[in-house]
């Protein structure tokens, strides 16, 4: 079947609901580049979503998941353990953020390890209900739909969903409706805390402590438009966390694993979470996700309350401990925060470029979590995107705001790191410059 055909015959038999950037079928993987099954060639900023973060196919993980297809490939957990899924706790627990996160269980996804880390917290509080961030994205499980509040289209019409959410605004300075107007007093380095003072009440209107089992956060806001919080932030949800007696979830599938320079984001602001939630990266590309709670917690729960027939597959647990040692012997995280850099650079030119600065609202992140908000109204977030694809580059836009999101791979060289630079500034260029691609308005997903 020729490339085109195939394309073809999964536009006609492939699940309508998965949106997607191009109806292109990617044929393999390397490095920092995908290849299409009709042999064109792409730079890949989107990292599968922010999974391949060693790249794609990186030999370590690749050997590891080979060596061990041959050894055994479902180990069932609650048959027996198995020797990958034991090493990989012994090779995460080192890169912890907190010494109290002792105590693992793994997933396949990351939505299964967010329902995983609901469960604990209800369970070990005994309390239901759940406080969320405005922008937030935590999956599209039912269970997770509720928690989702970053874009409708996850939940409509799905309803009723899971009860006992509640959500309150992220500290987005750049939208904030008190910085805006504040000509200059507040802003991400000196945040008004309203978001705090929205938490504080919440607990006092709607949700009271006594029924509150947990705040779920991303360290990092991720489909909600990469938002790192403002310095204070996260000490001041702890806070409030211990007063009341309610657990705090780091949601780190996205931000997590060397994404933003550090190993985990919440290392960040130095916040301990009391569970810690962890996908994508964890084994670059393999179905695996996992919850990190200290034994107290954790040994709450029941025999046979957790578990999956997939669940820590030994293959995927395997690739996990591969990447694991990659972080500690190949400088990921000196590059991470090298080649980030030098993409923040680029964007905070454009941003102060007479020709491009039309284009730009605004330009944050952290590590290689990098994003570019643009000027309302105009859809140029999706032409740049358009533009970029091209030019052999692929990238994605996020957020009800005009956004793109960088996520390249964290080994990702000097030398595709200036190409990748390259291309986009002359995308924002070209655009801002009014040429009017022919991909518009996709905002990430392909029109039928």
């Amino acid at each position: 079947m020729s490339a085109s055909a195939l394309s073809q015959f999964g536009v006609k038999h492939v699940a309508r609901g998965i949106g997607r950037l191009a109806t292109e079928v990617i044929e393999s993987g390397s490095g920092s580049y995908v290849t299409m099954l009709g042999g064109r060639r792409f730079l890949d900023f989107t990292s599968g979503i922010g999974v391949t973060n060693l790249g794609h196919c990186h030999p370590s993980v690749t050997k590891a998941a080979q060596s061990q297809i041959g050894k055994l490939v479902h180990g069932q957990i609650n048959i027996a353990f198995q020797k990958p899924y034991l090493e990989l706790v012994e090779s995460l627990l080192p890169l912890m953020p907190h010494e109290s996160l002792d105590t693992f269980f793994f997933w396949n996804s990351g939505a299964e390890a967010v329902e995983a880390a609901v469960k604990l917290a209800r369970h070990a509080t005994k309390k239901q209900n759940i406080i969320v961030m405005q922008g937030s994205y935590h999956g599209r499980t039912f269970g997770t739909m509720a928690m989702t509040r970053s874009k409708t289209v996850y939940g409509e019409n799905y309803n009723p969903l899971m009860p006992g959410v509640f959500s309150v605004p992220f500290p987005y300075c750049a939208q904030c409706s008190i910085a805006t107007r504040s000509d200059g007093k507040y802003n991400y380095d000196q945040c008004c805390m309203d978001p705090i003072l929205q938490l504080e009440l919440l607990l006092k209107r709607e949700t009271a402590p006594s029924d509150t089992a947990a705040i779920f956060i991303e360290p990092v806001l991720g489909e909600g438009g990469y938002v790192p919080p403002p310095p204070e932030y996260l000490a001041r949800v702890r806070e409030i966390c211990d007063k009341n007696g309610i657990l705090l979830v780091a949601d780190e599938v996205q931000c997590g694993f060397g994404r933003t320079g550090k190993m985990f984001a919440v290392e960040h602001w130095g916040v301990r979470p009391d569970i810690m939630i962890m996908a994508k990266g964890i084994a670059n590309g393999l179905p695996l996700s996992a919850i990190v709670s200290r034994k107290e917690l954790m040994d709450m729960q029941k025999p046979g309350s957790m578990g999956g027939t997939y669940a820590g597959n030994a293959v995927s647990c395997a690739a996990g401990v591969a990447v694991a040692k990659a972080f500690q012997e190949e400088r990921i995280l000196e590059n991470v925060n090298a080649r980030g850099a030098e993409l923040m650079d680029m964007l905070r030119r454009a941003q102060k470029d007479s020709k491009t600065a039309k284009v730009v609202y605004d330009v944050r992140g952290l590590g290689l979590m990098l994003a570019l908000e643009c000027q309302p109204g105009h859809g140029y977030a999706s032409k740049i995107q358009a533009k970029c694809m091209a030019k052999d580059m692929l990238v994605l836009t996020t957020s009800i705001y005009d956004t793109i999101r960088f996520i390249p791979p964290l080994n990702i060289s000097k030398e595709d790191m200036a190409k990748g630079c390259q291309i986009i500034e002359e995308a924002i260029e070209e655009v801002a410059a009014g040429q009017d691609p022919k991909e518009t308005g996709t905002k990430g997903q392909a029109l039928e």
